[in-house]
């Protein structure tokens, strides 16, 4: 009989450790990138961007780079993108004009890394580099580094841009969308 009880409370004892790991730390509810590969909803980061309403200047201009079809293929990617007040108030440019596809293009390439990162993982990396900050190459070779500045996230890219990491997250079936107050790219000045 003791035997029974020892075994019976062992396992409650695992079975309550294990729902410990589940619960959200005091940071709030973040996810690893395992959790984003197995809970990814069925829309690919191209769908995602022109579903929400938040990011509909990178929409327009993920529309006229021609860079579409990378973000609705299997590619595991994250994209910080720059919600609608920064990248309208920051560029001036009109990127649904056929002359500003190169430009649309580059810009949007400043602002993908390979992979499926989740802000866990990024936080992750900070903490590991021992106040050094995380670097990450963009897909349009710009090197990234991200720091923490108390709970804030900032991503700074080689020329001197950054942005903040806002917001919530939005996972999708190839990578992830990261939200921005900011341009990590300085673009080109508009054609005449």
């Amino acid at each position: 009989m003791a035997i029974m009880t020892r075994l019976a409370l062992t396992t409650f004892a695992i079975l309550a450790l294990a729902g410990c790991g589940d619960r959200p730390d005091k940071s709030g509810a973040e996810k690893s990138t395992a959790d984003v590969q197995a809970s990814a909803p069925n829309r690919t980061l191209a769908a995602a961007l022109q579903a929400d309403k938040a990011y509909g200047g990178l929409a327009m201009v993920l529309n006229s780079s021609g860079l579409g079809a990378a973000l609705d293929g299997v590619g595991q990617y994250t994209v910080f993108a720059p919600v609608d007040p920064a990248l309208n108030g920051a560029t001036g440019a009109n990127f649904a004009d056929p002359a500003m596809k190169a430009e649309g293009a580059a810009l949007l390439r400043a602002h993908i890394v390979p992979g499926a990162l989740t802000r866990a993982d990024i936080v992750a990396a900070v903490d590991r580099s021992a106040g050094k900050g995380a670097q990450m190459r963009t897909m349009g070779g710009n090197l990234l580094t991200f720091t923490r500045s108390g709970e804030d996230l900032i991503a700074t890219a080689s020329d001197g841009a950054s942005a903040r990491i806002t917001g919530q997250e939005s996972l999708a079936s190839n990578g992830v969308l990261q939200p921005l107050d900011g341009l990590l790219a300085k673009p080109s000045a508009a054609p005449s």
